[in-house]
């Protein structure tokens, strides 16, 4: 029987990563995701040692790149003995059989690196549950480049004929580990939902965004609580609740898990129940690292995510964190036109009030610079939902 196992954090591993340029993504969008990657790949414990990139309009069926440049990166993993090749894009169960045989060392894809980095973050019960679901409902179509050297047949009495391979006896195995791991979550869910209805009609407000955005920090800041907040991806795997009042107005504030582009679609299923409370929730908080240079496709990764759970229009507060870290390129004098790269802080402020008009503020949770205004505005945008649902309580307003 396959055992899923987790990676011991002490020990880190020399790794490369590999991604490719293409139409749908140049040589600056590629770099971008391959940095994200190679943050990913520290979370998980590896060095990366080394970048490769192939320019490409589709990868090869057998092994993802051309012949040439996998013979260039087997000599630099034979040359720097090197211990795991990532790739930035979902390789398919042949091509991954292939490289394997071809480099003889670890591979793995971005989704296998995303499940590995959850495993190890999993704190509870669930959230572990969620994740070995995920685990098994990647690796089933995968069997083969794992089990290859032991099919063969079973002998022995009343054992003769076609008889079963190794291969089948552990796809059906993990078949029914699935089928118990969904049973298991499903009587799960029924636990959450009913504390989610226990929990009155006080007006939920859930902190989304994509990770290492500084959700937990901000939920500590609002709750005076110590959940875990640090510096890494999918610091935060486990939904957090807390009540908190602001104004004398009650609420249930709610960390959730970072969202991230390419997300596992294994773990957008596995995680539904926690996606739940995004889903319930009737204020959004979508946090921001407008530091970041690509906070633009940041925002539109998480939108296409509360698109996928239907929970695209509900109320939202675009909170923008981390104003002590942002810098901006000072346009030239030869420029005729300035361009987002330009936007100093003011710039963002002005478009993003004339998007989404009084529902977007600007702060920084670690300085703890604009939290009042951020408490105004979600005491604001509460209140008219506090105020439907008890309409003769008007001494909060």
């Amino acid at each position: 029987m396959l055992e899923l196992k987790k990676k011991d954090s002490l020990q880190r591993e020399r790794c490369i990563l590999i991604g490719i340029i293409n139409k749908d993504q140049d040589e600056e969008k590629s770099m971008e995701y391959l940095e994200e990657l190679r943050f990913l790949a520290d979370t998980a414990g590896a060095d990366t040692m080394h970048i490769f990139t192939q320019k490409l309009s589709r990868p090869d069926t057998r092994t993802f790149l051309g012949s040439g440049k996998m013979e260039e990166i087997k000599g630099y993993v034979d040359t720097e003995n090197i211990d795991l090749v990532v790739f930035d894009d979902e390789l398919t169960p042949s091509q991954l059989k292939n490289i394997e045989v071809l480099l003889e060392v670890k591979v793995m894809d971005r989704t296998n690196l995303i499940l590995d980095i959850f495993a190890a973050r999993a704190q509870t019960s669930y959230a572990r549950t969620q994740v070995e679901l995920a685990q098994y409902q990647y690796l089933l179509p995968r069997l083969t480049r794992m089990w290859t050297h032991l099919e063969r047949q079973k002998g022995g009495i009343g054992m003769r004929g076609p008889g079963e391979t190794q291969i089948e006896t552990d796809r059906r195995i993990i078949q029914q580990k699935i089928s118990l791991l969904k049973k298991k979550l499903e009587k799960i869910d029924v636990q959450m939902t009913t504390q989610r209805s226990n929990r009155g009609k006080l007006c939920r407000v859930a902190l989304v965004g994509y990770t290492n955005v500084g959700k937990s920090t901000l939920l500590n800041l609002l709750c005076k609580t110590d959940v875990l907040a640090e510096n890494k991806l999918f610091a935060t795997l486990d939904t957090t609740v807390r009540k908190i009042n602001i104004d004398n107005l009650p609420l249930l504030l709610t960390d959730t898990v970072g969202f991230i582009r390419k997300l596992p679609t294994q773990l957008v299923e596995s995680f539904k129940s926690t996606l739940d409370e995004v889903r319930e929730a009737d204020v959004l908080l979508h946090v921001v690292d407008i530091s970041h240079p690509s906070f633009m496709d940041h925002i539109a990764s998480v939108n296409t995510i509360l698109q996928e759970i239907q929970s695209q229009d509900k109320p939202t507060i675009m909170v923008f964190n981390k104003i002590d870290a942002f810098t901006h390129e000072e346009a030239d004098e030869f420029e005729l036109e300035l361009t987002q790269r330009n936007y100093d802080l003011d710039h963002w402020k002005r478009s993003w009030m004339n998007k989404v008009g009084e529902r977007a503020v600007f702060i920084s949770a670690q300085d703890r610079n604009n939290i009042d205004e951020l408490r105004r505005t979600v005491y604001r945008v509460a209140s008219e939902i506090h105020a439907t649902r008890f309409p003769f309580n008007t001494f909060l307003y």
